[in-house]
């Protein structure tokens, strides 16, 4: 970690302090400790307390009935734990440097990717719900890995690797006894599996262009691919989810329109029938394990909104009562009509719930782990939505502190760029918010939940756009009447912390202090050196960065041409083994 100097407590003393920042030291990485939770001395809660919540996600309801298991780091390292599945005190299954994902395995147990320190090149592991038996599927190596995708029957799986030429994600298929083999080379391209037919050998491949994809149909059989969809004009088709009988599948889709429509693909007729429309975005699908129930969120400005239906029936099925918030994950549980869902709320750090909509009971099965923190007692924020300069329609979440008038206030820049700001907890607002600072999580164009044509507006030399939002955030704050415009903070991480180092540079004067999280520096060095997966995603939304016209716009772009304009102290943050922005991104900065 590069630290400059403290953004807080000059956002809240209301004026920049001159500073000189400190010389930098190559070995200034944090050494971690024990933490001590001392009471607080003026009422609120130590940042600590906030950021040592412990959310479960990503559960799984386990094929044979041993219950549920879910990720959480709990521990201080993401591991897997179960517990029983009518709720109960979980057990600890994974004891190694952490767990990237897990599925259930259909013939019991769970196959998981862990890597080692953070590196994302997974090994494949298969453990029993007990945790006493474990066994490699698939060793570690120097290759990247996309997630798992079993058949029905639990004997075999497919995944993406770029085990061949260390840049192509190839498909693979692996059993449970036997040597992982390839059956599809990308060539230049790269394919994940997404979903694979009930009783056959056929599975569903993504096929990425910048942050849309083509859609083909790959037999594990004979190594044949059959593209699907290829449309000419950028689209998204996600969340696939065959039918019990194989015969077809139900998914989504943005192609040839602004927002998604969930859908439903028939294998016979090769047909694809359109089964909701909303004015809004769909951002996940779900099918009951026994075919009855299609469910499916749409993004509110940053709440997720449950539909259902019975498809027996045709009628709409009301809506559990979930907290309002975002719903994370939601997993069929086999055999039956039930789901199990992750849910994510201001007030609630995420809690993990099964519901039936055939009965319509919902219970909450575990919640999360928060040290000491009186939830209730949660900013819960507002949904807001001012224009551009040029008129592009900006949104956000606002959270205000409780009896405080004009307070200074933080504009959070979210990553991605392919994201939005969503109504879940955030031990980091939270802890400002409590401790009287406002914060704007802004949604600036290129950020998804909004259309796609939204989503578009800062692809290639529209990037030179983006900056803009965030000084047009800043004047709608100002004009609100809600905070206190003249103590502005602003910070992000990611590719929120390319666009913060880029305002910081861009408005010298508009902001009182500023956070870079693993943030770009030079987009130049930082294309030419991303993972294979973040290169193929790439070659749409920035272009082909080998082609001298894209490389000299990008050279120009990157907000280390500005940095002797940067007048703002900051607070510079970057991990030292970060495999996918390289620590020099920020040493550069800071060294500018």
């Amino acid at each position: 970690m590069i630290i400059r100097t403290a953004a807080l407590g000059l956002l809240l003393a209301g004026r920049a302090l001159a500073q000189t920042p400190p010389a930098y030291l190559p070995g200034d990485v944090p050494k971690p400790g024990p933490v001590s939770l001392a009471a607080s001395a003026d009422g609120v809660p130590d940042i600590a307390r906030f950021l040592l919540v412990r959310t479960p996600r990503a559960p799984i309801p386990l094929a044979k009935g041993e219950g549920i298991a879910f990720i959480s780091d709990v521990t201080g390292v993401p591991q897997l734990w179960v517990m029983p599945a009518e709720g109960g005190f979980p057990q600890q299954l994974t004891y190694g440097s952490g767990v990237d994902w897990a599925v259930a395995a259909p013939a019991g147990g769970i196959l998981y990717g862990a890597d080692s320190d953070g590196d994302e090149r997974v090994g494949m592991y298969l453990i029993d719900a007990a945790g006493t038996s474990e066994r490699t599927i698939v060793a570690k190596s120097p290759a990247f890995r996309s997630e798992a995708v079993w058949d029905r029957a639990g004997t075999r799986f497919a995944y993406g690797s770029t085990e061949r030429n260390g840049k192509d994600f190839d498909i693979w298929v692996a059993d449970l006894n036997g040597t992982p083999r390839r059956v599809l080379e990308a060539n230049g391209t790269s394919y994940a599996p997404q979903a694979w037919q009930p009783g056959g050998s056929l599975v569903i491949l993504a096929e990425p262009r910048g942050e849309m994809n083509d859609i083909h149909l790959l037999d594990v059989a004979s190594g044949v691919r059959t593209p699907l969809f290829t449309p000419r004009a950028p689209a998204h088709h996600f969340g696939f989810q065959w039918t019990p009988d194989g015969r077809g599948f139900y998914f989504a889709h943005d192609e040839g329109r602004d927002h998604p429509v969930v859908a439903y693909f028939d294998m016979a007729t090769k047909a694809v029938r359109t089964i909701a429309a909303p004015a809004r975005d769909v951002l996940g699908v779900r099918l009951s394990d026994d075919g009855r129930y299609l469910a499916w969120t749409e993004n509110d400005t940053g709440f997720d909104r449950l539909h259902i239906r019975d498809l027996t029936s045709g009628g709409e099925v009301a809506p559990p009562p979930l907290p309002a918030g975002t719903l994370a994950d939601m997993r069929p549980i086999r055999g039956s009509s039930a789901f199990i869902l992750w849910v994510n709320a201001a007030r609630t750090a995420g809690e993990i719930w099964r519901w039936d909509p055939a009965t319509g009971a919902a219970t909450r099965l575990i919640a999360a782990d928060t040290p000491g923190l009186d939830l209730t007692r949660m900013a819960e924020p507002e949904p807001v939505a001012f224009p551009a300069r040029d008129g592009a329609p900006l949104s956000g979440l606002l959270y205000l502190p409780a009896g405080s008038a004009r307070p200074p206030v933080y504009i959070n820049v979210h990553g991605g760029p392919s994201a939005h700001a969503s109504a879940g907890y955030s031990g980091f607002i939270q802890y400002l918010v409590a401790r009287g600072i406002a914060v704007l999580d802004v949604n600036y164009r290129g950020s998804t939940g909004q259309g796609k044509a939204f989503a578009e507006l800062n692809d290639r030399e529209k990037k030179a756009d983006e900056v803009g939002d965030l000084a047009d955030a800043v004047q709608w704050l100002r004009a609100s009447g809600k905070v206190d415009g003249s103590r502005v903070a602003i910070g992000g991480g990611s590719y929120g912390g390319y666009l913060t180092n880029q305002a910081l540079g861009t408005y010298p004067e508009m902001f009182v202090a500023g956070v870079s999280i693993v943030g770009v520096s030079d987009w130049v060095a930082a294309l030419e050196g991303a993972s294979p997966e973040l290169k193929a995603s790439d070659k749409l939304e920035f272009g082909d960065i080998s082609d001298p016209k894209v490389r000299a716009f990008f050279a120009k772009l990157s907000p280390i041409n500005n940095v002797a304009r940067i007048k703002t102290p900051m607070l510079v943050m970057h991990g030292a083994n970060d495999p996918r922005d390289p620590v020099t991104e920020s040493d550069r900065l800071v060294a500018g």
